[in-house]
Protein backbone atom coordinates (compact mmCIF):
# COMPACT_ATOMS: atom_id res chain seq x y z
CA UNK A 1 0.00 0.00 0.00
CA UNK A 2 2.52 2.19 0.86
CA UNK A 3 4.58 2.09 -2.34
CA UNK A 4 1.27 2.30 -4.23
CA UNK A 5 0.60 5.17 -2.12
CA UNK A 6 4.57 6.37 -2.89
CA UNK A 7 4.24 5.52 -6.97
CA UNK A 8 0.58 7.90 -7.00
CA UNK A 9 2.64 10.75 -5.11
CA UNK A 10 5.37 10.61 -7.59
CA UNK A 11 2.60 10.65 -10.90
CA UNK A 12 1.32 13.58 -9.62
CA UNK A 13 4.85 15.49 -8.74
CA UNK A 14 5.45 14.63 -12.81
CA UNK A 15 1.95 16.17 -13.91
CA UNK A 16 2.32 18.95 -11.76
CA UNK A 17 5.52 19.58 -13.29
CA UNK A 18 4.71 18.98 -16.64
CA UNK A 19 1.83 21.41 -16.16
CA UNK A 20 3.99 23.93 -15.23
CA UNK A 21 6.89 23.62 -17.67
CA UNK A 22 3.78 23.39 -20.25
CA UNK A 23 2.53 26.66 -19.42
CA UNK A 24 2.96 29.58 -21.92
CA UNK A 25 5.37 31.89 -21.30
CA UNK A 26 3.74 35.70 -21.20
CA UNK A 27 4.84 38.78 -22.19
CA UNK A 28 6.25 40.64 -19.29
CA UNK A 29 3.80 43.30 -18.60
CA UNK A 30 6.14 46.08 -18.07
CA UNK A 31 7.16 45.42 -22.09
CA UNK A 32 3.97 45.84 -22.62
CA UNK A 33 3.55 49.07 -20.93
CA UNK A 34 6.18 50.57 -22.88
CA UNK A 35 4.85 49.25 -25.83
CA UNK A 36 1.36 51.34 -25.23
CA UNK A 37 3.44 54.59 -23.68
CA UNK A 38 4.51 54.95 -27.57
CA UNK A 39 1.24 55.54 -29.14
CA UNK A 40 2.39 56.03 -32.38
CA UNK A 41 3.91 53.81 -34.93
CA UNK A 42 4.14 53.11 -38.90
CA UNK A 43 2.53 50.50 -40.81
CA UNK A 44 4.22 49.95 -43.96
CA UNK A 45 2.37 47.48 -46.81
CA UNK A 46 5.35 47.10 -49.74
CA UNK A 47 6.25 44.36 -52.19
CA UNK A 48 6.63 43.88 -55.79
CA UNK A 49 2.47 44.18 -56.12
CA UNK A 50 3.61 48.16 -56.05
CA UNK A 51 4.29 47.61 -60.33
CA UNK A 52 0.53 47.04 -60.38
CA UNK A 53 -0.79 49.73 -58.09
CA UNK A 54 -3.26 47.50 -56.61
CA UNK A 55 -3.54 45.97 -53.20
CA UNK A 56 -0.89 43.91 -51.63
CA UNK A 57 -1.86 39.90 -51.59
CA UNK A 58 -5.84 40.62 -51.66
CA UNK A 59 -5.34 41.39 -55.47
CA UNK A 60 -3.46 38.24 -56.57
CA UNK A 61 -6.06 36.14 -58.65
CA UNK A 62 -8.44 39.15 -58.69
CA UNK A 63 -7.16 42.25 -60.10
CA UNK A 64 -4.27 40.78 -61.10
CA UNK A 65 -4.21 37.15 -62.65
CA UNK A 66 -2.18 35.00 -59.85
CA UNK A 67 1.19 34.04 -62.47
CA UNK A 68 1.05 37.45 -63.64
CA UNK A 69 1.13 38.15 -59.50
CA UNK A 70 3.79 35.50 -58.75
CA UNK A 71 6.09 36.75 -61.50
CA UNK A 72 6.09 40.46 -60.59
CA UNK A 73 9.30 39.70 -58.60
CA UNK A 74 11.14 39.44 -61.63
CA UNK A 75 10.96 43.01 -62.08
CA UNK A 76 10.62 44.06 -58.92
CA UNK A 77 14.25 46.76 -58.76
CA UNK A 78 13.17 49.57 -56.03
CA UNK A 79 16.25 51.17 -56.90
CA UNK A 80 15.31 54.60 -55.16
CA UNK A 81 14.47 52.91 -51.22
CA UNK A 82 16.48 54.26 -48.59
CA UNK A 83 15.97 52.79 -45.59
CA UNK A 84 17.65 55.55 -43.60
CA UNK A 85 14.60 58.22 -45.51
CA UNK A 86 11.69 55.56 -44.36
CA UNK A 87 12.80 55.83 -40.90
CA UNK A 88 13.54 59.28 -40.72
CA UNK A 89 9.76 60.05 -42.50
CA UNK A 90 8.40 57.95 -39.12
CA UNK A 91 11.05 59.99 -36.55
CA UNK A 92 10.10 63.45 -37.88
CA UNK A 93 6.44 62.04 -37.99
CA UNK A 94 6.61 61.63 -33.78
CA UNK A 95 6.72 57.95 -34.25
CA UNK A 96 8.33 55.40 -32.04
CA UNK A 97 8.06 51.93 -33.69
CA UNK A 98 7.87 50.87 -37.78
CA UNK A 99 6.25 47.51 -38.64
CA UNK A 100 7.36 46.71 -42.20
CA UNK A 101 5.27 44.04 -44.13
CA UNK A 102 8.34 41.04 -44.29
CA UNK A 103 5.86 38.42 -45.62
CA UNK A 104 2.42 39.53 -46.55
CA UNK A 105 -0.70 36.85 -47.90
CA UNK A 106 1.33 36.44 -51.37
CA UNK A 107 4.23 34.76 -49.48
CA UNK A 108 6.94 36.74 -51.01
CA UNK A 109 10.00 37.64 -48.53
CA UNK A 110 11.45 40.83 -47.89
CA UNK A 111 14.35 39.22 -46.24
CA UNK A 112 16.46 36.54 -47.77
CA UNK A 113 15.11 33.46 -46.04
CA UNK A 114 16.84 30.32 -46.20
CA UNK A 115 13.46 28.47 -46.37
CA UNK A 116 12.13 29.78 -50.03
CA UNK A 117 13.50 31.00 -53.10
CA UNK A 118 10.34 33.11 -53.56
CA UNK A 119 12.14 36.11 -51.85
CA UNK A 120 13.78 39.52 -52.33
CA UNK A 121 17.18 37.90 -53.46
CA UNK A 122 15.66 36.28 -56.54
CA UNK A 123 14.51 39.97 -57.60
CA UNK A 124 16.80 41.92 -59.53
CA UNK A 125 17.33 44.26 -56.17
CA UNK A 126 19.06 41.34 -54.60
CA UNK A 127 19.17 43.54 -51.05
CA UNK A 128 17.91 42.64 -47.71
CA UNK A 129 15.11 45.36 -46.86
CA UNK A 130 14.12 43.62 -43.83
CA UNK A 131 17.81 44.17 -42.39
CA UNK A 132 18.88 47.78 -43.62
CA UNK A 133 15.21 49.01 -41.91
CA UNK A 134 16.14 47.13 -38.46
CA UNK A 135 19.66 48.99 -38.90
CA UNK A 136 17.84 52.34 -39.63
CA UNK A 137 15.39 51.99 -37.16
CA UNK A 138 18.07 51.60 -34.50
CA UNK A 139 19.86 54.43 -35.63
CA UNK A 140 16.77 56.74 -35.08
CA UNK A 141 15.57 55.23 -32.23
CA UNK A 142 12.46 53.69 -33.73
CA UNK A 143 11.53 50.18 -32.50
CA UNK A 144 11.82 48.26 -35.11
CA UNK A 145 8.49 45.66 -35.52
CA UNK A 146 7.64 43.02 -38.45
CA UNK A 147 4.64 41.97 -40.25
CA UNK A 148 3.96 38.13 -40.83
CA UNK A 149 1.32 36.37 -42.74
CA UNK A 150 0.06 33.02 -41.23
CA UNK A 151 -1.83 32.14 -44.45
CA UNK A 152 0.22 32.29 -47.90
CA UNK A 153 -1.56 31.75 -50.91
CA UNK A 154 1.48 31.30 -53.06
CA UNK A 155 3.08 27.96 -51.02
CA UNK A 156 1.93 24.59 -51.87
CA UNK A 157 1.90 22.85 -48.09
CA UNK A 158 -0.69 25.78 -47.32
CA UNK A 159 -4.16 24.20 -48.45
CA UNK A 160 -6.04 27.48 -50.18
CA UNK A 161 -4.53 29.00 -52.89
CA UNK A 162 -6.41 32.20 -53.67
CA UNK A 163 -8.82 34.57 -51.88
CA UNK A 164 -12.38 32.80 -51.34
CA UNK A 165 -11.10 29.37 -52.55
CA UNK A 166 -13.77 26.64 -50.62
CA UNK A 167 -11.96 23.45 -51.50
CA UNK A 168 -8.94 23.27 -49.82
CA UNK A 169 -5.82 21.35 -51.75
CA UNK A 170 -5.57 18.04 -50.39
CA UNK A 171 -2.30 17.87 -51.45
CA UNK A 172 -0.94 20.16 -48.82
CA UNK A 173 0.72 19.59 -45.91
CA UNK A 174 -0.36 21.90 -42.49
CA UNK A 175 2.12 20.39 -40.08
CA UNK A 176 5.02 21.40 -42.94
CA UNK A 177 3.57 24.55 -43.63
CA UNK A 178 3.85 25.64 -39.56
CA UNK A 179 7.20 23.83 -39.54
CA UNK A 180 8.29 26.88 -41.94
CA UNK A 181 6.38 29.58 -40.36
CA UNK A 182 8.80 28.48 -37.14
CA UNK A 183 11.98 27.95 -39.42
CA UNK A 184 11.29 31.51 -41.10
CA UNK A 185 9.97 33.54 -37.76
CA UNK A 186 13.49 31.90 -35.92
CA UNK A 187 15.65 33.36 -38.94
CA UNK A 188 13.78 36.83 -38.27
CA UNK A 189 13.90 37.30 -34.86
CA UNK A 190 17.41 35.92 -34.20
CA UNK A 191 18.75 38.23 -37.25
CA UNK A 192 16.84 41.58 -36.62
CA UNK A 193 15.49 41.50 -33.13
CA UNK A 194 12.32 42.78 -33.68
CA UNK A 195 10.21 44.54 -30.62
CA UNK A 196 6.95 42.99 -32.26
CA UNK A 197 5.60 40.68 -34.28
CA UNK A 198 2.61 41.43 -35.97
CA UNK A 199 0.32 38.85 -37.29
CA UNK A 200 -2.09 38.72 -40.03
CA UNK A 201 -4.47 36.18 -41.89
CA UNK A 202 -5.45 33.60 -39.35
CA UNK A 203 -9.46 33.78 -40.71
CA UNK A 204 -9.28 31.25 -43.20
CA UNK A 205 -9.99 27.54 -42.00
CA UNK A 206 -7.22 25.89 -42.19
CA UNK A 207 -5.28 27.80 -39.27
CA UNK A 208 -6.53 26.67 -35.59
CA UNK A 209 -5.87 28.08 -32.59
CA UNK A 210 -4.08 25.63 -31.48
CA UNK A 211 -1.46 26.07 -34.17
CA UNK A 212 -1.58 29.63 -33.47
CA UNK A 213 -0.49 28.54 -29.25
CA UNK A 214 2.01 26.27 -31.13
CA UNK A 215 4.01 29.22 -32.98
CA UNK A 216 3.67 32.07 -29.91
CA UNK A 217 5.39 29.35 -27.34
CA UNK A 218 7.97 28.88 -30.20
CA UNK A 219 8.22 32.74 -30.30
CA UNK A 220 8.63 33.01 -26.76
CA UNK A 221 11.12 30.36 -26.43
CA UNK A 222 13.44 31.95 -28.88
CA UNK A 223 12.91 35.80 -27.58
CA UNK A 224 10.46 35.68 -24.56
CA UNK A 225 10.75 39.83 -24.98
CA UNK A 226 8.90 39.82 -28.49
CA UNK A 227 5.89 41.27 -28.08
CA UNK A 228 2.71 39.50 -30.20
CA UNK A 229 -0.65 40.92 -31.52
CA UNK A 230 -4.07 38.45 -31.41
CA UNK A 231 -4.15 37.65 -34.60
CA UNK A 232 -2.12 34.41 -33.93
CA UNK A 233 -5.02 32.88 -32.66
CA UNK A 234 -8.68 32.97 -33.63
CA UNK A 235 -11.66 35.44 -32.70
CA UNK A 236 -12.51 38.59 -33.72
CA UNK A 237 -9.40 41.31 -34.09
CA UNK A 238 -10.90 43.88 -32.35
CA UNK A 239 -10.91 42.66 -28.65
CA UNK A 240 -9.33 39.40 -26.68
CA UNK A 241 -10.99 36.61 -26.40
CA UNK A 242 -10.64 32.66 -24.66
CA UNK A 243 -9.95 32.35 -28.93
CA UNK A 244 -7.09 34.98 -28.55
CA UNK A 245 -3.26 33.97 -28.50
CA UNK A 246 -1.26 37.23 -28.52
CA UNK A 247 -0.48 40.02 -26.30
CA UNK A 248 -2.57 42.82 -27.93
CA UNK A 249 -5.81 43.55 -29.71
CA UNK A 250 -5.92 44.88 -33.28
CA UNK A 251 -9.02 46.76 -34.61
CA UNK A 252 -8.83 47.60 -38.62
CA UNK A 253 -9.56 51.10 -39.97
CA UNK A 254 -11.28 52.61 -37.58
CA UNK A 255 -10.90 53.85 -33.73
CA UNK A 256 -11.18 51.27 -30.93
CA UNK A 257 -13.44 50.87 -28.18
CA UNK A 258 -12.00 52.40 -24.78
CA UNK A 259 -10.48 49.77 -23.07
CA UNK A 260 -8.50 50.52 -19.92
CA UNK A 261 -7.71 46.80 -18.85
CA UNK A 262 -6.48 45.43 -22.15
CA UNK A 263 -3.80 46.43 -24.52
CA UNK A 264 -5.06 47.89 -28.25
CA UNK A 265 -3.90 48.78 -31.26
CA UNK A 266 -5.14 50.71 -33.88
CA UNK A 267 -4.40 49.81 -37.44
CA UNK A 268 -5.60 52.69 -40.29
CA UNK A 269 -4.57 53.57 -43.54
CA UNK A 270 -2.65 57.19 -44.41
CA UNK A 271 -4.88 57.05 -47.93
CA UNK A 272 -7.36 54.26 -48.85
CA UNK A 273 -5.12 51.20 -49.79
CA UNK A 274 -2.38 49.89 -47.47
CA UNK A 275 -0.01 49.14 -50.21
CA UNK A 276 0.67 51.84 -52.92
CA UNK A 277 -2.16 53.38 -55.49
CA UNK A 278 -1.84 56.30 -57.93
CA UNK A 279 -3.62 59.00 -56.88
CA UNK A 280 -5.39 57.27 -54.03
CA UNK A 281 -6.85 59.32 -51.92
CA UNK A 282 -5.21 60.84 -48.66
CA UNK A 283 -6.17 61.87 -45.51
CA UNK A 284 -6.05 65.51 -44.22
CA UNK A 285 -3.45 66.62 -41.79
CA UNK A 286 -6.11 67.58 -39.32
CA UNK A 287 -8.15 64.30 -40.06
CA UNK A 288 -5.00 62.33 -38.82
CA UNK A 289 -4.00 64.30 -35.71
CA UNK A 290 -8.27 63.41 -34.64
CA UNK A 291 -7.52 60.06 -35.21
CA UNK A 292 -4.02 59.88 -33.04
CA UNK A 293 -5.61 61.75 -30.31
CA UNK A 294 -8.97 59.88 -30.47
CA UNK A 295 -6.89 56.60 -30.02
CA UNK A 296 -4.76 58.05 -27.20
CA UNK A 297 -8.03 59.12 -25.58
CA UNK A 298 -9.61 55.52 -25.85
CA UNK A 299 -6.02 54.26 -24.43
CA UNK A 300 -4.82 52.50 -27.64
CA UNK A 301 -1.75 52.76 -30.20
CA UNK A 302 -2.46 54.26 -33.57
CA UNK A 303 -0.54 52.15 -36.46
CA UNK A 304 -0.77 54.48 -39.35
CA UNK A 305 -0.03 53.08 -42.72
CA UNK A 306 2.04 54.57 -45.75
CA UNK A 307 2.80 52.64 -48.60
CA UNK A 308 5.68 53.69 -50.65
CA UNK A 309 5.98 53.50 -54.46
CA UNK A 310 7.67 50.77 -56.83
CA UNK A 311 10.49 52.69 -56.94
CA UNK A 312 11.31 52.45 -53.51
CA UNK A 313 10.47 55.92 -52.40
CA UNK A 314 7.52 57.21 -49.87
CA UNK A 315 5.30 59.51 -52.00
CA UNK A 316 6.46 63.21 -50.92
CA UNK A 317 3.11 64.38 -49.93
CA UNK A 318 2.61 61.40 -47.41
CA UNK A 319 5.69 62.60 -45.91
CA UNK A 320 4.61 65.98 -46.04
CA UNK A 321 1.61 64.79 -43.76
CA UNK A 322 3.66 62.76 -41.45
CA UNK A 323 5.99 65.85 -40.79
CA UNK A 324 2.64 68.00 -40.37
CA UNK A 325 1.68 65.33 -37.29
CA UNK A 326 5.20 65.53 -36.35
CA UNK A 327 5.15 69.39 -35.90
CA UNK A 328 1.68 69.25 -33.74
CA UNK A 329 3.31 66.38 -31.63
CA UNK A 330 6.61 68.56 -30.91
CA UNK A 331 4.32 70.86 -29.30
CA UNK A 332 1.78 68.97 -27.67
CA UNK A 333 3.10 65.37 -27.81
CA UNK A 334 2.99 65.22 -23.79
CA UNK A 335 -0.90 64.89 -24.27
CA UNK A 336 -0.30 61.71 -25.78
CA UNK A 337 2.94 59.84 -25.17
CA UNK A 338 3.62 57.99 -21.90
CA UNK A 339 -0.35 58.71 -20.87
CA UNK A 340 -3.13 56.92 -19.98
CA UNK A 341 -6.58 57.20 -21.74
CA UNK A 342 -9.43 59.26 -20.29
CA UNK A 343 -10.70 59.88 -18.05
CA UNK A 344 -13.55 61.03 -20.47
CA UNK A 345 -14.34 59.04 -23.35
CA UNK A 346 -13.72 59.98 -26.39
CA UNK A 347 -16.57 61.53 -28.80
CA UNK A 348 -16.53 63.85 -31.81
CA UNK A 349 -15.84 67.13 -29.93
CA UNK A 350 -13.05 66.18 -27.75
CA UNK A 351 -10.49 63.29 -26.33
CA UNK A 352 -8.77 63.03 -23.32
CA UNK A 353 -5.80 62.20 -21.98
CA UNK A 354 -4.14 61.40 -18.00
CA UNK A 355 -0.56 61.35 -16.44
CA UNK A 356 0.14 62.41 -12.64
CA UNK A 357 -2.45 65.11 -11.63
CA UNK A 358 -3.35 66.42 -15.32
CA UNK A 359 -5.67 66.05 -17.66
CA UNK A 360 -5.47 66.96 -21.10
CA UNK A 361 -8.22 67.75 -23.52
CA UNK A 362 -8.03 67.87 -27.26
CA UNK A 363 -10.29 69.82 -28.78
CA UNK A 364 -11.81 68.60 -31.91
CA UNK A 365 -14.20 70.89 -32.57
CA UNK A 366 -13.90 74.45 -31.37
CA UNK A 367 -16.92 76.26 -32.75
CA UNK A 368 -18.93 76.77 -29.42
CA UNK A 369 -17.06 78.91 -27.45
CA UNK A 370 -17.75 77.04 -24.48
CA UNK A 371 -16.73 73.51 -23.70
CA UNK A 372 -19.22 71.75 -20.73
CA UNK A 373 -17.76 68.42 -19.38
CA UNK A 374 -19.00 66.11 -16.72
CA UNK A 375 -18.49 66.29 -12.84
CA UNK A 376 -14.92 64.32 -11.70
CA UNK A 377 -16.38 62.56 -8.84
CA UNK A 378 -15.16 64.74 -6.04
CA UNK A 379 -12.03 65.57 -7.49
CA UNK A 380 -11.19 69.15 -7.72
CA UNK A 381 -9.75 71.50 -10.83
CA UNK A 382 -6.67 73.45 -9.61
CA UNK A 383 -6.35 75.49 -13.01
CA UNK A 384 -6.95 74.98 -16.67
CA UNK A 385 -4.40 76.51 -19.39
CA UNK A 386 -3.71 76.03 -22.84
CA UNK A 387 -0.30 73.43 -23.14
CA UNK A 388 2.53 75.71 -22.87
CA UNK A 389 0.30 78.77 -22.99
CA UNK A 390 -2.47 81.24 -21.87
CA UNK A 391 -5.00 80.45 -18.82
CA UNK A 392 -8.37 78.85 -19.43
CA UNK A 393 -10.82 80.56 -17.48
CA UNK A 394 -13.39 78.08 -16.04
CA UNK A 395 -16.44 77.38 -13.53
CA UNK A 396 -16.90 74.18 -11.66
CA UNK A 397 -19.45 73.44 -9.54
CA UNK A 398 -21.96 69.93 -8.94
CA UNK A 399 -23.06 70.22 -12.72
CA UNK A 400 -19.33 69.88 -13.93
CA UNK A 401 -16.82 72.36 -15.22
CA UNK A 402 -17.54 74.45 -18.08
CA UNK A 403 -14.30 75.66 -19.81
CA UNK A 404 -13.67 79.41 -21.87
CA UNK A 405 -12.61 78.27 -25.62
CA UNK A 406 -11.97 82.28 -26.21
CA UNK A 407 -8.12 82.19 -26.32
CA UNK A 408 -8.23 79.51 -29.27
CA UNK A 409 -6.36 80.08 -32.25
CA UNK A 410 -7.08 79.88 -35.25
CA UNK A 411 -4.23 78.24 -36.88
CA UNK A 412 -4.39 75.47 -34.24
CA UNK A 413 -4.82 71.73 -35.78
CA UNK A 414 -6.29 70.61 -32.66
CA UNK A 415 -5.74 72.49 -29.16
CA UNK A 416 -5.08 70.96 -26.01
CA UNK A 417 -6.06 72.10 -22.55
CA UNK A 418 -4.70 70.96 -19.45
CA UNK A 419 -6.66 70.59 -16.14
CA UNK A 420 -4.42 70.52 -13.03
CA UNK A 421 -6.37 68.28 -10.44
CA UNK A 422 -5.65 67.84 -6.71
CA UNK A 423 -5.76 64.74 -6.56
CA UNK A 424 -3.64 61.61 -9.50
CA UNK A 425 -5.59 61.43 -12.46
CA UNK A 426 -5.66 57.86 -13.35
CA UNK A 427 -7.44 57.19 -9.83
CA UNK A 428 -10.85 58.82 -11.65
CA UNK A 429 -12.99 56.21 -13.05
CA UNK A 430 -14.33 56.21 -16.76
CA UNK A 431 -17.00 58.95 -17.35
CA UNK A 432 -19.12 59.06 -20.29
CA UNK A 433 -18.85 61.55 -22.59
CA UNK A 434 -21.75 64.22 -22.76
Amino acid sequence: MRKKRFLNFVFLVMLLNNAIHAQTVKTDPRILEDFMSKRFGMFIHWGPVTLRGTEIGWSRGHQVPAEEYDNLYKEFNPVLFDADKWAKAAKDAGMKYLTITAKHHDGFCLWPSAYTDYDIMSSPFKRDIVGELAKACKKYEIAFCIYFTILDWHDKDYPVHNLGDSIPDTKANMPAFVQKIKNQLGELITNYHPYMLWFDGNWEQPWTKEYGQEVYDFIKKTDPRVIVNNRLGKGTHKTMSSETVGDYATPEQEVGSMNMNDPWESCITICHQWAWKPNDKMKSVKESVQTLVSTAGGNGNLLYNVGPMMDGRMEDRQIKLLSAMGQWLSKNGESVYNTKGGPYKPNNVFATTRKDKKIFIQLLKTDSGFLQLLPLNGVKVLKAHFLKGQPVAFVQNEKGIQLNLAGIKAADIIPVIVLELDTEAIKIPVIESM
